[in-house]
């Protein structure tokens, strides 16, 4: 089976094609421009390096959020657009899940933290299950995601922590003030969303046939945007 997974819900852009296996090709930027002129440009060219087609394709994969409202209807909009046009089915992953998933098999609370703007970040904790057996780790989300200010996101955490996000890092200096040594931050390369992560745990989905159903997909924002914030009935 073979995937292509994308995201583009922070700023960086990343797709990925892989099998059950391995990862075919990935193509990861992070900068400041936005992702519309590059998702499908990425798209192509990691298709061409692996000589495939959409067609080639089983599923389709992508990011449905916490992250940037512009952002998650881009990466959303493009892989809708391709399911439809190819019938093939999707999964949609939360972001927060991803970067939790990145520090595959640490006994410790997993705390991903995305920065949300406003002095806030979006967060959630996890567990990994089946400590001897990691080819079949799962993850477990302990306490489901939600937006705080950064010293609320990590109030309560009374154990050893791996912290992992932009958002962790652009709080790592309260965090570490807070927790002292129990709080433990992931390799900057681990702060970044791969899309080949995405596609592993989308994967896990297609292989139950638990998809969703493309016509309803929206994205997950938690909160409210600005425009509905300031919205007058």
């Amino acid at each position: 089976m073979k995937i292509l997974a994308v995201d583009t819900a922070t700023k960086s852009c990343s797709a990925a094609v892989i099998d059950d296996k391995s990862i075919i090709s990935e193509y990861t930027v992070d900068h400041q421009d936005t992702h519309s002129k590059f998702l499908m440009g990425m798209i192509h060219a990691i298709l061409d390096i692996c000589h495939l087609t959409v067609k080639d394709l089983d599923g389709f994969a992508v990011t449905i959020g916490p992250g940037s409202f512009t952002g998650l209807r881009i990466g959303l909009s493009a892989i809708k657009g391709l399911a439809l046009a190819t019938g093939k089915p999707v999964v949609g992953v939360s972001t927060l899940e991803v970067l939790a998933y990145q520090v595959f098999g640490t006994e410790k609370l997993v705390c991903p933290m995305m920065d949300a703007r406003r002095n806030e970040v979006y967060t959630a904790r996890y567990h990994f299950k089946d400590q001897n057996y990691f080819n079949d780790q799962k993850i477990e989300c302990t306490q489901l995601p939600w937006v705080a200010s950064p010293d609320k996101a990590i109030e309560n955490i009374n154990e050893p922590c791996i912290l992992v996000g932009d958002g962790s890092m652009r709080y790592q200096e309260l965090i570490k003030t807070t927790l002292g040594p129990m709080a433990v931050f992931a390799n900057f390369t681990q702060h970044v969303i791969r899309a080949s992560t995405v596609g592993h745990i989308a994967m896990q989905q297609f292989k139950l046939n638990d998809t969703d159903d493309v016509s309803r997909m929206e994205p997950f924002y938690i909160r409210k945007s600005d425009a509905e914030k300031n919205l007058k009935i």
